[in-house]
């Protein structure tokens, strides 16, 4: 009887070190997506642009294709999923200068190639593209 219940003790054990062991991982896991490097985080180029165009993509109910001016030779097409948080998305965004980020590899999105991503923010209730308390340099380099 005694050696039953050192089995079981013994099986016990083993469960909730392995439960244990997991959820240590588990955290780990957490925290380690949670946390990017300082290198890995100036990998990133972002840089203030004005956007210049806005159309609405068909077929898609959250999409908006932005062409943005950067400062380079052309404007950079850009496809967000902001559409629902304006009633009428050309006439409030076109003018606009935000911080996008500009070195991500480009994303093809219904049909449409995106050349990067702007920044905004959101919660339950409230969006917000991130603004530039002053007019800056179109291309500005955030830092």
């Amino acid at each position: 009887m005694e050696t039953e219940k050192t089995e079981e003790t013994t099986a016990t054990t083993s469960l909730n070190e392995k439960k244990n062991k997991e959820e240590i991982t588990e955290e780990t896991t957490k925290e380690e997506s949670v946390f990017v490097s300082y290198d890995d985080f100036a990998k990133l180029d972002i840089r203030l642009g004005t956007i210049r165009s806005v159309e609405i993509v068909p077929e898609a109910d959250r999409l908006l294709k932005l062409l943005v001016d950067f400062g380079e030779a052309e404007l950079r097409q850009i496809v967000s999923g902001i559409r629902t948080y304006y009633e009428n998305p050309t006439e409030e965004l076109v003018g606009v200068q935000c911080p996008f980020i500009v070195n991500l590899e480009p994303r093809k999105i219904k049909g449409l190639v995106s050349y990067g991503m702007i920044l905004a923010v959101n919660d339950s209730e409230k969006f917000s593209l991130l603004l530039p308390t002053e007019h800056l340099a179109i291309g500005t380099k955030i830092k």
